[in-house]
């Protein structure tokens, strides 16, 4: 990825409907992006879902990535690190070790 995320932070949330997670991370040290849910796909696996906002019957989106190949690098990205965090809370893990 020639963009580079960082800061990213990852918030687990309890699970519902599909939505796991939120996220937020720095692109470029330059933009801060935030409220961007980390949904399962129903085939495995994760998806971004990139924040909207509602004007009356209509959603408008805030802000997402133009380019198919850049939104698949930054959920990459992020998947990653959400499945690092999550490792932490997996129950059947001692925290002993």
């Amino acid at each position: 990825m020639t963009n580079r995320l960082s800061e990213i932070q990852i918030i687990p949330i309890k699970p519902q409907n599909g939505l796991v997670a939120f996220v937020s991370f720095v692109l470029d040290e330059n933009l801060y992006l935030g409220s961007i849910g980390i949904v399962t796909r129903p085939q495995g696996g994760y998806r971004l879902v990139y924040p909207t906002k509602k004007v009356a019957e209509k959603n408008l989106n805030i802000f997402y990535p133009i380019s198919r190949e850049f939104a698949l690098a930054i959920e990459k990205e992020v998947v990653k690190q959400f499945e690092d965090v999550m490792k932490k809370y997996d129950r059947h893990n001692s925290f002993n070790s």
